[in-house]
């Protein structure tokens, strides 16, 4: 395990490039403050440079909300907002490193293969399969900062959406009935929605 000296880069850190992409976002992007204790932890946990973006995030800020909350990008936690870390988020999980979350429970996996070059790797909650995006973490991270939420999103949004993923807690999720997945659940205008613990969400997930 390489020791924390090791992995704070001070000559070229990613910071200021995560930083700028925020400043030029086209919707709201609330950077978390990060507890510096917390933040070398979770650094030391994850064993990859702040020269990286993945790294710079998660040892500059305890998470990254974007678009009112719809997309949740972690970094080293903030309690007060009640976002976990990306340390605890993933803790008992394997075969990827868990570094976001939907405000209607998908979630994005950075997986790295032995033989393969890393890919962000999404988990679809409305049609319950995994999707590779075929780009590293920081190129999907400059995309979703860059305007590539509202794509993304675009068929899982309804009318009013702003107002509710802003009254979401950070560790919530919306629960939708029927649910997304089912053939009755796909129009968000016409579903019960409210929001629900990100934990009771997941594990609905999990069962579809």
């Amino acid at each position: 395990m390489r020791p924390l000296i090791e992995l704070v880069e001070s000559d070229d850190p990613a910071w200021p490039e995560v930083e700028a992409a925020v400043a030029a976002a086209p919707y709201p992007v609330e950077v978390l403050a990060a507890d510096a204790r917390q933040a070398d932890a979770e650094l030391l946990r994850l064993q990859v440079t702040s020269r990286s973006w993945l790294g710079a995030v998660v040892h500059r800020c305890g998470g990254l909300v974007i678009d009112h909350g719809w997309l949740r990008v972690l970094g080293s936690g903030n309690k007060q907002r009640r976002l976990a870390s990306l340390g605890e988020i993933n803790e008992g999980i394997g075969g990827g490193i868990v570094v976001a979350q939907d405000v209607l429970g998908g979630q994005f996996t950075w997986v790295a293969p032995a033989e393969a070059t890393p890919t962000i790797r999404y988990f679809a909650p409305d049609t319950l399969r995994w999707e590779d995006c075929e780009i590293g973490y920081g190129q999907w991270l400059a995309a979703m900062l860059g305007g590539g939420v509202t794509g993304f999103y675009e068929e899982v949004r309804w009318s009013g959406w702003t107002d509710e993923v802003a009254a979401c807690g950070l560790d919530q999720a919306i629960h939708t009935w029927p649910p997304l997945w089912t053939r009755e659940g796909k129009d968000l205008s016409t579903v019960s929605r409210r929001p629900v613990p990100m934990s009771e969400m997941l594990a609905q997930i999990s069962d579809g």
